[in-house]
């Protein structure tokens, strides 16, 4: 996995915390502050799906017409 070195502020409250889990669990920060990244992220697409679905202006396309574009017979 590649890796970019980041110098981020944080509140000192969420350092504490952060520091606190490491040592419970025994695993680096950064390592929990990425973990904790990819979890939030993932609330984040849910938020822009829903976005994009209440968008009046979706323009949307009937699913045989999808499927018959990827060249594929969808039957019943």
């Amino acid at each position: 996995m590649n890796t970019t070195r980041l110098n981020i502020t944080l509140p000192t409250s969420i350092n504490n915390d952060i520091t606190r889990y490491a040592e419970e669990l025994n695993e680096k920060k950064s390592h929990i502050i990425a973990s904790a990244l990819e979890m939030y992220f993932d609330y984040l697409d849910i938020r822009v799906a829903e976005k994009r679905l209440n968008d009046p202006n979706l323009k949307t396309v009937p699913m045989d017409e999808f499927f018959k574009e990827l060249g594929l017979d969808v039957r019943d």
